[in-house]
């Protein structure tokens, strides 16, 4: 079935198009490097060198996949040419093997490469990302000699815009991850208020000793309520003794 038209993937309503590495190295690359038929034909061929990521077919808000030739930049090296109308494509990091889940063979590599507006070395980078999947050296079969030049070097392209989250977003994401971590407060220990210690540090002792020895606890808090009896009365009875006073002087 063909769902490309004018280079342009239309898939039916509730389909979508999320291949796995190895599906898109196997199921299509390698069919396609092979002159095997595809399970379909969902990916167009566009040579992504000639224009610019926004400029290639497809919503450009979503990720497109194109089969694109690699194009010597010297006539005696290995080196692609990877300038388009305003930029270039520059690679960054190391080349990913792609490894089949049931035989753990490498079929294949995907090298990142990132869009620079200007020319090298001066240019500004931009958030647009490709990933070139390319077979392996061991799985490719050597060139027929009435094969076309450049078909062997058929390499997969999944190009898209890396969206940046916002800076409300990260302050969200911030505050989630510390509530997450933080470490619970202690639970609170219940307060024993001592309602008959006195003031003073030695009665305060006083009343903590051990129930044997608790005679002079208690001395202790008849020696402190005595006082305080005997204070009232001391202050009572000078009042009285000098109202009388101030009686008797009365003419």
């Amino acid at each position: 079935m063909n769902f490309v038209k004018n280079g342009v993937l239309r898939l039916p309503p509730g389909f979508r198009f999320h291949p796995t590495d190895e599906e898109l190295v196997v199921q299509y690359l390698k069919r396609k490097v092979h002159s095997c038929p595809l399970p379909a034909s969902i990916i167009p061929e566009v040579d992504v060198n000639k224009s610019d990521p926004w400029d290639l077919p497809g919503d450009s808000e979503q990720e497109r996949f194109f089969f694109s030739t690699r194009e010597v930049k010297y006539p005696n090296g290995n080196r692609s040419n990877r300038a388009t109308v305003s930029g270039y494509w520059k690679a960054t990091g190391l080349d990913k093997q792609i490894v089949t889940c049931r035989t753990n063979q490498v079929v294949g590599m995907k090298k990142t490469l990132v869009f620079y507006k200007g020319k090298p070395p001066t240019g500004s980078r931009t958030d647009w990302i490709m990933h070139e999947y390319r077979l392996s050296n061991s799985t490719q079969n050597p060139q027929p000699k009435n094969q076309t030049q450049g078909t062997e070097n058929w390499v997969l392209c999944r190009i898209f815009l890396k969206k940046r989250g916002s800076s409300g977003n990260k302050i969200e994401e911030k505050e989630t991850i510390q509530f997450e971590n933080a470490i619970p407060e202690p639970k609170s220990k219940p307060v024993f208020y001592e309602f008959l210690a006195t003031k003073t540090k030695k009665k305060t002792a006083d009343l903590n000793l051990v129930p044997g020895s608790s005679s002079s606890g208690s001395s202790g808090i008849t020696d402190a309520s005595a006082d305080e009896h005997e204070h009232e009365e001391s202050s009572t009875s000078n009042c009285d003794n000098g109202a009388f006073r101030s009686k008797k002087q009365w003419p």
